[in-house]
């Protein structure tokens, strides 16, 4: 029996980094087949056109040609035609990133939302797809890694028949093709796997061993400690790495994550401990794996369902961005995996990130939630004085809403419950949180005087600019939060060393670079009269002192300039010192 939307995608020329995709419609419309690309994919919020990237598209009814009109950017309309339409196309893959598509000898790499074409009307029919092992001896080895449901015919990890219900479900499982390492391991009664692709020395059963415990203390947070396969939102989940010399990066899924790494963050034979790469790379895998609940599953309303064909504004990305930044690596410390210190000292790294930027005076977590589109994700040299994370700030209004309901309930609500209520009010049930409803939720676990002071707290901390209470919350909580000026005088400016000299990258609000007329992109040259590069710079500035003037000779583009520069505080440094120990219950 014919599917009625059935894919072939098959390796046409690696070498030229094309993949090409046979795409059989059984029963097409009659007045015209409507067919469209996805301007953006899920998790990653910026139109990226990912239309740009077909190379040809052509239709065919039997022998038939069939005209394709293209109406706009990402769509295209087939002239009506008997019998079942076939769509052949080629789709240019060399995005080597977790959100696109990426083909040569070595490996294949893609999203749906790169290479399946969507059938208007047609989408909650079932879609088949096969995936073909390309032709030669070179590629005898290579096999298949996904969580999309196989064909019965399929063996495990090989090429062949898979399946999705719907045309949402086809695009949110990334596949990998290749000569990967594979690991398997067990959650909760729940298989697991990760395959790693790229030239690596990563100890496997170490590294599955260490996110065993970090999947299952995530599945017991949601579902209970006595939580099993048949609680989870999913019925296996994959972790596809990709090794590079320098990255980072991931993309959550229903059942998967797509992640970009340095091989030297993975845990090599022998290594005692954690180092602060691998320690990243354990943060990124915990992110990633708690959005399987915390956006997959508990989403906005926009996103119910996803409207791919442009923006889905919401202010909640703090929320979800935010929240699952909180608890990634706090899984580690809870999994022990990492040591209250070393938790703390990440903690630390999080809120010098966001102290660091004057743009937390001026956007609120809510406002860079509904801008990403146009601002988080298109950064420039200006952002920090414009913008604040919703990631780095959301965990801390995270933290600070989790200390809060922890010490006004005397321990008895936490943002934990929280979580847990959001999921069985909306994830469980499938349905949408309204633009209101993590506050909404917040309060309903609450009594009155806890309830007023939740709408100051979503008042000042989710939809202002003041400054969080993080000292005072962490103080009763028996944490000393220590903020202070770095040790050496600046510039009030952000660099990059160059061939030519030292390059302004960002120019903060109120240092002496922007005060004495200096802008990014200006090439530093010379301080004092003397020669520098980055390192001689940082030296010279180490022998100054605070409120000196120095004279700056920099190049804006091919034009000598000359400015007095008065020297202001470093950036700020963080330090939390435990004062007792840290509920991690």
């Amino acid at each position: 029996m014919n599917p009625p939307l059935h894919y072939r995608i098959e390796c046409a020329n690696p070498g030229a980094h094309l993949f090409r995709v046979t795409l059989t419609i059984k029963t097409p419309d009659p007045s015209g087949c409507r067919l469209s690309l996805p301007a953006w994919i899920p998790g990653s919020y910026m139109i990226r056109e990912f239309a740009r990237h077909l190379v040809r598209v052509e239709g065919r009814s039997g022998r038939r040609p069939v005209p394709l009109e293209k109406i706009d950017k990402h769509t295209w309309v087939a002239a009506p035609c008997s019998g079942p339409l076939t769509v052949e196309y080629e789709v240019y893959a060399w995005d080597l990133s977790v959100r696109a598509a990426h083909l040569d000898e070595t490996h294949g790499f893609f999203n749906g939302t790169s290479v399946f074409l969507r059938v208007t009307g047609q989408e909650d029919l079932q879609h088949t797809v096969d995936i073909v092992r390309p032709a030669g001896k070179a590629y005898a080895n290579w096999q298949v890694a996904t969580s999309l449901a196989r064909a019965s015919t399929t063996p495990s990890d090989e090429f062949g028949r898979y399946l999705a219900a719907t045309y949402d479900e086809l695009i949110d499982h990334p596949v990998e093709m290749g000569t990967f390492s594979l690991v398997r391991f067990s959650a909760c009664g729940v298989p697991h796997a990760i395959a790693i692709t790229g030239q690596h020395d990563c100890d496997m059963a170490r590294l599955a061993s260490d996110l065993k415990r970090v999947c299952e203390a995530q599945i017991r947070f949601f579902h209970g400690k006595r939580a099993s396969r048949r609680d989870t939102p999913f019925d296996r989940y994959l972790f596809l790495v990709l090794a590079v010399g320098d990255g980072y990066g991931g993309l959550e899924h229903r059942a998967s994550t797509a992640l970009i790494c340095s091989r030297n963050d993975l845990p090599h034979a022998g290594l005692k401990g954690t180092t602060e790469g691998y320690r990243t790379f354990l943060g990124l895998c915990s992110h990633e794996y708690f959005h399987a609940w915390n956006v997959k599953r508990i989403r906005p309303a926009i996103f119910t369902p996803y409207d791919l064909n442009q923006e889905n504004y919401t202010r909640l990305l703090w929320a979800f961005e935010g929240v699952t930044s909180y608890y990634d690596d706090l899984m580690l410390l809870r999994a022990g995996l990492i040591t209250l210190q070393e938790y703390l000292d990440t903690l630390a790294v999080t809120i010098r990130s966001v102290q660091r930027g004057a743009g937390r005076t001026k956007q609120s977590v809510a406002e860079s939630s509904f801008d990403a589109w146009i601002k988080y994700y298109r950064q420039d040299e200006n952002a920090p004085n414009a913008i604040v994370s919703y990631y780095t700030k959301g965990a801390l209004v995270a933290l600070c809403l989790d200390l809060l309901l922890r010490q006004e309930t005397r321990g008895r609500i936490s943002l934990d419950d929280l979580m847990r209520a959001l999921w069985e009010t909306y994830g469980a049930r499938d349905e949408g949180v309204p633009e209101d409803g993590v506050e909404q939720t917040a309060r309903s676990l609450c009594g009155p005087a806890l309830r007023r002071k939740l709408m100051a707290f979503f008042r000042d901390a989710v939809y202002g600019t003041r400054e969080l209470p993080l000292r005072s919350l962490l103080k009763r909580a028996g944490y000393l939060l220590q903020v202070t000026s770095g040790a050496n005088p600046s510039l009030g400016a952000r660099t990059a060393a160059t061939a030519e000299g030292v390059k302004l990258t960002h120019v903060l609000d109120g240092g002496g670079a922007q005060a004495a007329g200096l802008s990014s992109g200006d090439v530093i040259v010379a301080m004092a009269g003397v020669k520098v590069s980055d390192k001689s710079m940082g030296q010279q500035l180490a022998r100054l002192r605070l409120g000196a003037t120095v004279k700056i000779h920099a190049f804006r583009r091919d034009e000598l300039i000359c400015r007095d520069v008065r020297l202001g505080a470093a950036e700020v440094e963080v330090k939390i010192r435990p004062a007792e120990k840290i509920a991690t219950r």
